[in-house]
């Protein structure tokens, strides 16, 4: 197998397991505790990635917030923030997007063959279009993000990107918070689509940590043998 990023995916989810509501707003289902505790995490990847639909939703600026974390990293010789990375076959995107906007880091746009000429007309004064062949697979993407220097990535959905990280058995470590309250609305979405995934009843996830942040709870799930047991804790 060609080498990969040591890749982690972060969600917040509800206890009923959605990572957002029905509504045009965004549900906030983090704390102040865990917004620490993510932007410590931002600051130890390479590259942060989401998919299309979670930055026309969301519109996340995904930066390192904390000063301090971003000097540090300056003293590093890297950027204050990791390069940013998303994924959209057709590549329909804003190109007032905080994604793009924001932050002095790379962005990386994977999009299908057939839709880079576009792509390339609409955003490449802000991105580096990236060609992803027919259909963007996960796998070619980790390992043409490792060719490009990518040693650790933290993927911060949506749900489909997750299943597919999933799925394709891609991830090394799930950090998965659960906020203390039920959606109940199932035309949210969830943390994965359907799927056949690598972990079951027959093979389950090793649970590494729990750790009460408030009244939600991080859970730190092994996936790999890759996994690196290090704190994550604010």
């Amino acid at each position: 197998m060609r080498e990969r990023p040591y890749t982690l995916l972060s969600c917040c989810m509800s206890i009923d397991g959605y990572i957002n509501d029905a509504s045009a707003e965004r549900l906030l289902l983090s704390n102040d505790a865990d917004f620490d505790r993510v932007d410590a995490v931002r600051a130890s990847c390479d590259a942060i990635m989401v998919g299309a639909g979670t930055i026309r939703a969301d519109d996340p600026r995904l930066l390192v917030r904390s000063p301090s974390r971003r000097e540090t990293r300056a003293e590093r010789g890297l950027a204050p923030s990791p390069m940013k990375v998303t994924v959209s076959n057709a590549a329909r995107l804003d190109p007032s997007a905080s994604f793009f906007t924001t932050g002095d880091a790379r962005k990386l746009v994977y999009c299908t063959s057939e839709n880079v000429d576009d792509a390339r007309n609409r955003l490449g004064m802000l991105a580096t279009i990236v060609d992803g062949g027919p259909q963007v697979r996960m796998a070619q993407l980790s390992v043409d993000l490792h060719a490009r220097g990518v040693g650790r990535l933290m993927v911060e959905g949506g749900e489909s990107v997750h299943t597919q990280f999933l799925e394709e058995g891609l991830a090394d470590e799930l950090q998965l918070v659960v906020a203390p309250f039920f959606v109940g609305d199932s035309r949210a979405p969830r943390l994965t689509g359907d799927g056949h995934f690598p972990w079951n009843s027959l093979r389950p996830a090793r649970l590494v940590t729990a750790l009460p942040l408030g009244d939600a709870v991080l859970l730190r799930y092994a996936l790999s043998p890759r996994f690196i047991d290090e704190a994550t804790s604010p």
